[in-house]
């Protein structure tokens, strides 16, 4: 009697835990990337074995999940500057880990707190970036995938916990474009999670260059008055030689 009543506990509890998510949906394997289609998940955004992470082209949004229960999100975002919109901020995230679709439609998403990162740049205000380790849950209340109508290709709608939507995505790769879903950088030192301090100390010598550094070192150079005179020194010596020459 005994072992039966225990065989019934047991039944009945596989039973909630199986009810409780059901099997991964076909439609979500592979990597959705948001209308840039410059960002994506995988090896050209971050780099872990030297731990840096690679400007896009383009901002934009990119998740990717496999048909087992992985997943990896990208984020490259400009954070408007309205003191002075010349000066834009930038924002890079990278995670991966686990997913889940649960019964009512929503998925859950599991990070690897300790393997998360992100960079933040403020280029007109400082020379380097600020470099840390990140881990944010996510929730999302539902998602809806079908052909996209105007662009003929699948597109993925991602409805934020509170119902939001997110910025469409659409399928660029299938299978995804992944880093290994394993742990990539395991370490005993406690993790930042969202909005906290950053744990890892980054020397000036190892930290990243702001995110739009390219377009930064161009706009200092312009303006730079030694770079002009010297400049203009040259056209001055050059002007000279083909002057006495002809």
């Amino acid at each position: 009697m005994l072992h039966s009543l225990v065989s019934w506990i047991l039944v009945g509890a596989g039973a909630y835990l199986v009810s409780a998510q059901v099997a991964i949906d076909p439609q979500l394997v592979g990597t959705w990337s948001s209308k840039s289609n410059r960002t994506f998940t995988g090896p050209r955004f971050y780099d872990p074995i030297r731990d840096k992470m690679i400007e896009p082209e383009h901002t934009g949004i990119s998740y990717s999940f496999t048909d087992n229960g992985h997943y990896e999100s990208a984020f490259y975002r400009a954070v408007a500057n309205p003191v002075n919109p010349a000066c834009p901020k930038g924002v890079m995230q990278w995670q991966h880990g686990t997913y889940e679709k649960l019964v009512n439609g929503s998925l859950s998403l599991s990070p690897i707190s300790v393997d998360g990162r992100q960079l933040t740049s403020d280029p007109c205000n400082y020379d380097r970036g600020i470099y840390l380790r990140y881990s944010q849950p996510e929730i999302f209340e539902r998602y809806e995938v079908f052909v996209d109508p105007y662009h003929n290709i699948m597109r993925l709608n991602l409805f934020m916990f509170d119902g939001s939507p997110q910025q469409p995505l659409y399928l660029s790769f299938k299978p995804p474009q992944m880093l290994p879903t394993t742990t990539l950088n395991p370490t005993d030192t406690p993790t930042a999670t969202s909005g906290g301090k950053a744990k890892r100390t980054v020397s000036p010598e190892d930290s990243e260059l702001p995110l739009n550094y390219k377009a930064f070192r161009n706009r200092i150079k312009r303006y730079n008055a030694d770079y002009w005179w010297y400049f203009g020194v040259g056209l001055t010596g050059v002007g000279g030689v083909l002057y006495f020459c002809f």
